[in-house]
């Protein structure tokens, strides 16, 4: 029997560029979530909001918002994880951490910045994927803009699939939530994977409206779960037999191009 995997999902309003009121409604959130979750997700840049002031922001690779992860992780016995603005060797990263109970934990930098806003212009872009594991389940850890590039999210060709849900965290708006439902559904189809998008809701001082739409997709693209224009925990629990299922039923992952992704 397959082991289920529990998800706590924070879509939450956040404070302008101030990490300690950030990081105390995060905290008084995650405290008051009940059940025992294996993954606790936190959107794109939690402790500030999509910045691209990251010399007024940037905390040192394990600075302050690192600790609190990690005291947060073991308090709740749970994975958490979301990105927020690291600077290292003098540079600038949007960095997912994937922080485990015990203190271990893994690292992501964005691969894709956000040209439109600037963000490639501030920010150093991450070279490198990284899937996590957690009670059987393999996930595949990505950043926002990352969900318009289908390769980089592509399952790698071989004989078992690579991972067994794609996560995004993100400050997504409300203007172009079309395109966030749509490619979420996609990326679902495309990798006979499970998707989970946490995306934050409220406004920023740069006139952008965040509605949330948080889901949650299948690996035929059903939409299991979405929360729109709220501050909500959403819990959710994905079984590996329905998607098991559906790789058994429908193998079309067999019939994948071959591909290699160049630096």
């Amino acid at each position: 029997m397959e082991s289920p995997l529990r998800l706590a999902l924070v879509q939450t309003h956040l404070h302008w560029q101030d990490a300690e009121a950030n990081l105390g409604m995060l905290e008084q959130k995650i405290r008051g979530i009940s059940g025992k979750p294996h993954i606790i997700v936190l959107p794109e840049m939690f402790t500030t909001g999509f910045t691209m002031q990251p010399d007024a922001v940037a905390e040192a690779p394990q600075g302050r918002t690192f600790l609190w992860m990690k005291q947060m992780a073991a308090e709740k016995k749970s994975v958490v994880t979301g990105s927020y603005v690291v600077v290292e060797n003098g540079l600038f990263y949007n960095r997912l951490i994937w922080m485990l109970p015990n203190g271990q934990f893994g690292a992501y930098d964005k691969r894709h910045l956000f040209g439109y806003a600037g963000e490639n212009q501030r920010y150093t872009a991450g070279k490198k994927r990284l899937v996590a594991s957690v009670n059987g389940w393999k996930i595949l850890l990505q950043i926002c803009y990352d969900l318009r590039f289908p390769v980089w999210a592509r399952q790698s060709p071989g004989s078992e699939p690579e991972y067994d849900l794609i996560l995004y965290v993100a400050n997504w708006p409300e203007k172009r939530i079309a395109a966030w439902r749509t490619l979420l559904a996609a990326r679902a189809i495309e990798n006979q994977s499970f998707v989970v998008g946490v995306n934050r809701t409220g406004e920023d001082p740069n006139n952008n409206y965040y509605n949330g739409s948080s889901m949650v997709v299948d690996a035929l693209g059903n939409v299991v779960e979405q929360v729109n224009g709220m501050e909500q925990v959403i819990k959710v629990e994905l079984n590996k037999s329905e998607l098991l299922n559906v790789r058994n039923h429908f193998p079309f992952l067999d019939d994948v191009d071959d591909f290699q992704i160049l630096m």
